[in-house]
């Protein structure tokens, strides 16, 4: 069975203890979790562990086989919500099966155009297994053999599962789409796209309006999993288009009925766009609704207690998370974390979110080369830098740079020692621009059952679910 669960940290020495060693194989580090008092008194004894570096804020990959102290979450880095949410019970949640896949934690990495390259992606995957699906891509452009569009579809050197999203509004075209995508082995597992809310989308048919034309959307669904074979497909949407014209439940049931692995639902309307709280009690809806394969939520994936509060409070299967990791991309480490039924570490201090940029960057670089890298990156900056003290002049500079270089000179006098400022956990990052009223193609409701797909126009190649 293809599994994307790593070599998990497991512990060594006594459960519970205050001192637990954890060992990650795959990443060659050790380390403590343990107080700061602790931490400095093991550092001045002499003898304990000779050799071997006491390093503050998180993980960090070290040379060889350093120790590496992390520090037990403080209480300041949780929200009141989660105040009293407890760690994973042994047994209490199961791997998402997706296909041949067991995804363990039950985390995915929700796809977002422009976001969720390979070198993001890279970055998050350092930080604790899960699914992480690369950004969407839409279908016309990929069967007519369009570069740009195939080099979206790329993945990474031995990267696996190779997880895609793809978006289409036309049965033809995704069918051929999938074939292709299939029969060139570029994929271990599609997603569908039918929840982005964006305006000049909508008004065409596409995104959240086309699950609102049920036997469209069936059509579309039947023939991605079709073409697909022994590669499992998954769709992703939205409420609806407003509290008034809501089509989950139909989406939901059109995605089991038509063969897919899973559905997953971002609980919020069109409307909503990413304002307010998402509505975990849809979630709950759909899971009573569908109920032979993984429903996954989506919405609101701040702290790794959240996913808890999620899974607990509707009892859907896993959970995908989008804004949450912007900037944050150890927020996948405490999802391991509270899987595995332990306390996560704190957030890293201003310098080791440093080295991440930097790291982050650098990747991209070798992706897309140093120019287009560079403007790509400074909305990650951004990101990266929310809330730290004297943020807003920093990233005056970050949106500036055109190279590593200039990454490395703006970053050069930050305050390696400052704290992750704990507003800064659940501060919004990417979109969160206020609500809106949907825009439908005329008399896209007066026959809710006609099947005629939209034009070409509707495939604009955008963010949003």
């Amino acid at each position: 069975m293809l599994s994307t669960q790593q070599r998990s940290h497991q512990p060594v020495g006594s459960e519970g203890s205050t001192r637990t060693l954890w060992i990650s194989a795959a990443r060659e580090m050790r380390g403590l979790v343990i107080s700061r008092g602790e931490a400095a008194s093991l550092a001045s004894s002499p003898g304990i562990y000779p050799g071997r570096e006491v390093v503050w804020g998180g993980v960090r990959r070290l040379p060889g086989r350093g120790v590496l102290f992390m520090e037990q979450m403080d209480t300041i880095y949780r929200s009141a919500l989660n105040l009293d949410v407890p760690p994973a019970r042994s047994g209490e949640f199961q791997p998402i099966p997706i296909g041949p896949m067991a995804v363990w934690p039950p985390v995915v990495l929700a796809p977002m155009a422009g976001v969720t390259n390979y070198p993001f992606r890279k970055i998050c995957q350092r930080y604790g297994a899960g699914l992480y699906v690369s950004e969407m891509i839409t279908a016309r452009p990929l069967v007519d053999g369009q570069r740009k569009t195939l080099k979206l579809a790329d993945f990474g050197p031995n990267e696996s599962p190779r997880s895609l999203q793809l978006y289409g509004v036309d049965p033809h075209y995704v069918a051929a789409a999938v074939e292709r995508l299939v029969s060139e082995g570029r994929v271990d597992h599609i997603d569908m796209n039918f929840g982005c809310p964006v305006r000049k989308v909508t008004r065409r048919g596409g995104g959240s309006a086309l699950p609102l034309k049920r036997n469209l959307l069936r059509n579309i669904v039947r023939a991605a999993v079709g073409a697909a074979g022994e590669v499992p497909v998954t769709i992703k949407f939205r409420m609806g288009i407003a509290d008034d014209l809501l089509t989950f439940l139909d989406a939901g049931r059109i995605g089991e009925d038509e063969g897919c692995a899973a559905v997953a639902l971002h609980a919020r309307t069109a409307a909503q766009l990413y304002d307010g709280e998402a509505r975990w009690a849809a979630i709950a809806q759909l899971k009573q609704a569908v109920t032979t394969i993984p429903v996954l939520g989506n919405g609101d994936i701040w702290e790794g207690w959240d996913a808890l509060r999620m899974m607990r409070e509707t009892g859907c299967d896993g959970v995908v998370v989008g804004r949450g990791c912007l900037g944050r991309p150890w927020l996948f480490r405490d999802l391991a974390a509270v899987f595995d039924g332990k306390e996560p570490a704190n957030p890293p201090r201003m310098g080791e979110v440093r080295d991440v940029m930097i790291e982050h960057a650098t990747l991209l670089t070798e992706w897309f080369g140093e120019i287009p890298a560079l403007r790509q990156f400074r909305r990650h900056a951004t990101w990266y830098t929310k809330g730290f003290r004297r943020s807003a002049a920093l990233r005056g500079r970050l949106v500036t740079i055109e190279t590593l270089a200039d990454l490395r000179e703006v970053l050069a006098d930050v305050d390696a020692e400052e704290r992750f400022p704990p507003k800064a956990m659940r501060m919004p990052r990417g979109k969160s621009s206020g609500t809106q009223e949907v825009c439908l193609p005329d008399g896209w409701l007066n026959d809710r059952e006609d099947a005629t797909p939209p034009g070409a126009d509707a495939e604009v190649l955008t963010s949003g679910g």
